[in-house]
């Protein structure tokens, strides 16, 4: 009797990418969970609904990739992002919203969310996000890119930014920054931390120092009018 052949195997699957879904919107986690896993690239490992258990979740599961909403009842996800960062700096994060403002798309990048996108996304374009935050890359979703383009080619600040570094130079507190600008406080955190990313200063002294070197603030004068005003100046 003639045997067929064994069929030939191909290479062997990469192990799917384990996910953590905190969100508290019960009904929410469940589609995204049964979503996910039915397409066999992901294996939702665990689910939370505030921020305090994902985080003992995170160090319990070791996930590869957390999926985070912003808002949530009592711990926030820019908090929870922010705590997580701190018990694990690899932690890779996808905020999943349905916030499309700017301040929160700020304040997640400068937490260190690893990518932002919006409860609107395309089954297939969050697949494709989450296996690119898995890899390395940053990845903010099209609804919300718009934010993420404001800062001029030709400087290495936005004008908002050169106005909070003309604060810092006076030594003014996040809580202050915001109040003379008319912002909150978490977005005058996030301008001052994108300052110090894109002047590669280890803390606000330095991104002074740094905004003299290259002359983005000069001796004797504030950068803006608000600073002057503020300063003194």
């Amino acid at each position: 009797m003639n045997r067929q052949p064994a069929p030939k195997s191909g290479p062997p699957l990469p192990p799917p990418i384990r996910l953590l879904l905190v969100d508290d919107h019960p009904v929410m986690r469940a589609g995204l969970a049964n979503l996910l896993t039915m397409s066999g690239d992901f294996s939702v490992v665990g689910q939370a609904d505030d921020g305090p258990t994902a985080l003992q979740l995170w160090l319990a599961l070791t996930p590869h990739v957390c999926l985070l909403d912003v808002s949530m009842t009592g711990m926030d996800g820019i908090e929870t992002l922010r705590l997580l960062r701190e018990i694990d700096p690899d932690a890779k994060v996808l905020m999943l919203t349905s916030s499309e403002a700017a301040e929160d798309l700020h304040c997640a990048l400068a937490a260190g969310a690893a990518g932002y996108v919006t409860k609107t996304i395309r089954h297939d374009e969050l697949s494709d996000a989450i296996r690119a935050v898995h890899g390395g890359s940053r990845v903010i979703g099209r609804t919300v890119e718009r934010f993420s383009g404001n800062r001029p080619t030709d400087g290495l600040l936005s004008p908002r930014e050169l106005e909070v570094l003309g604060f810092l130079r006076h030594g003014h507190t996040n809580a202050e920054i915001g109040r003379l600008l008319g912002i909150s406080e978490r977005t005058a955190r996030a301008h001052v931390a994108a300052i110090m990313g894109a002047l590669d200063a280890p803390d606000r002294a330095g991104a002074v120092a740094k905004g003299f070197d290259l002359g983005l603030l000069r001796v004797g004068s504030s950068t803006t009018p608000a600073a002057r005003r503020a300063g003194g100046s």
